[in-house]
């Protein structure tokens, strides 16, 4: 999808799984490619696809350990990967520009970093709306408006963002989660707007609730609560919070 992406806005991850099926192949030698939150879960999988292309992908996290942790299991598992990692915290100022000076330029920006926390509503204090903005909103909006310039100079560039389908179906235990991907997608249709008529594109895929390990974790820790085995707590987690679901399971990264 990344060569030739259109800048349609809500594409779905059936189209990744799809083409994953098909054995699209994909050749993206000569590119930079920087994937923000990707120690874990789908960013760490999108880092290892991307480093079969034959791109230079940049992992990215919070932690030294972290980074260090996931370019080794990438090399591993693709011997001819070209693969760093930059340990920055892009939910805030400090850390976007930490990133941004250790990769000056990319081709490829995926906007892969967010938080997730369910809430009741009215627990949620002004302190933790800011924080969910500042992690899920600002590290997209500061990474692309720091990249996406050169991507115009040179004209050619990919943007991805990756909120989820909560940015239209907002979940009521998450309502300042689901707030912020659609912030996301809002953001991304207007910078595919922006980018109108140039060879530099900007896409949003809104994958639906996956068992990465922040996904794994919550669901051990509520099968531990109801005292019920962990397929119950996922199947009931499903039914009472995804029923528009089609496959009504989590699909694993």
């Amino acid at each position: 999808m990344l060569p030739h992406p259109t800048n349609d806005v809500a594409q779905s991850s059936r189209t990744v799984i799809l083409a994953k099926q098909h054995s699209m192949k994909i050749d993206l030698s000569g590119k930079t490619v920087i994937v923000t939150g990707s120690t874990s879960g789908i960013g760490l999988a999108i880092a290892r696809r991307l480093a079969g292309t034959g791109a230079s992908v940049v992992v990215n996290g919070r932690s030294e350990a972290g980074v260090d942790a996931a370019v080794v299991l990438i090399t591993k598992v693709v011997p001819f990967a070209k693969v760093r990692g930059v340990a920055a915290d892009v939910s805030t100022a400090l850390g976007c520009a930490k990133l941004v000076e250790a990769v000056p330029s990319t081709d490829i920006l995926i906007n892969n970093s967010g938080i997730f926390e369910p809430n009741d509503f009215f627990d949620i204090t002004d302190e933790d709306w800011t924080g969910f903005f500042e992690a899920n909103v600002m590290s997209g909006v500061r990474l692309s408006r720091a990249y996406i310039k050169g991507m115009l100079q040179r004209n050619w560039g990919r943007i991805v963002f990756v909120p989820s389908e909560s940015a239209l179906n907002i979940p009521t235990e998450m309502i300042q989660y689901g707030a912020t991907q659609a912030v996301q997608l809002a953001i991304s249709r207007g910078l595919a707007e922006l980018t109108k008529g140039t060879a530099v594109t900007v896409n949003s895929m809104l994958p639906g609730p996956t068992l990465s390990e922040g996904v794994e974790t919550f669901v051990k820790e509520l099968a531990k609560q109801n005292g019920q085995p962990e397929e119950e707590a996922v199947a009931l987690l499903v039914k009472q919070h995804r029923s528009t679901s089609s496959i009504q399971r989590f699909p694993v990264v």
